[in-house]
């Protein structure tokens, strides 16, 4: 009578041990997929991830916690572009920009976002890598020397210099393209801009 029962008991295990073992497999590979959709974020225009200045940050959101407050700032920049108006000055050693607004609202939002674009030039924190000319800036972040900012009534002015004849080139192309973002907005985000010819 034993070995009956456990003659009957063995398919009953096997089927059990075999269903328990589809199950993990199962959630194993379930978490595995969640964990690359996670990853790759909500598809965006032009390509995988997310669109536009977000591009090229997957996964950073845990090792640079201001990345979110930084994206809602350049947001709301953008959202605002026609009340902002930009003067570029090209220097021998790099650059000197005015930025100013009449809202007093966007006003604060231009000021912090060049104090936070400071920092990250000055600890390599990069953001929108995804394009060339960004990653290639701050790829020689150690290399600028100074970026002095003094806030104005409507806006900034900022002075940025390097003693290196490439990272002034770099910095030159930054505030040009900085520029075409405030007249063309998400388009121009974007796009991948042109690292300059280090001869």
């Amino acid at each position: 009578m034993n070995t009956t029962a456990k003659q009957k008991e063995q398919p009953v295990n096997s089927g059990r041990r075999s269903f328990i073992a589809s199950l993990i497999i199962g959630v194993v590979g379930f978490s595995s997929l969640m964990k690359r959709e996670a990853l790759a974020g909500p598809p965006g225009r032009g390509g995988k991830g997310r669109g536009g200045i977000y591009r090229g940050q997957r996964g950073m959101g845990a090792s640079d916690p201001s990345m979110k407050a930084d994206q809602s700032l350049i947001r709301a920049l953008l959202n605002g572009r026609s009340q902002i108006r930009r003067q570029i000055k090209m220097l021998p050693n790099g650059v000197e920009t005015l930025t100013e607004t009449d809202n007093p609202q966007l006003r604060t939002v231009l000021v912090q976002h060049v104090q936070s674009m400071k920092q990250r030039v000055e600890q390599v924190r990069p953001i929108h890598l995804r394009d060339p000319l960004f990653a290639a800036l701050f790829r020689n972040a150690k290399k600028v020397s100074m970026m002095e900012l003094t806030a104005t009534p409507k806006g900034v002015h900022v002075i940025e210099t390097s003693n290196d004849p490439y990272t002034v080139k770099l910095i030159q192309a930054h505030a040009r393209v900085v520029s075409l973002f405030v007249k063309n907005g998400q388009l121009e985000v974007r796009k991948n801009h042109p690292v300059p010819n280090s001869g």
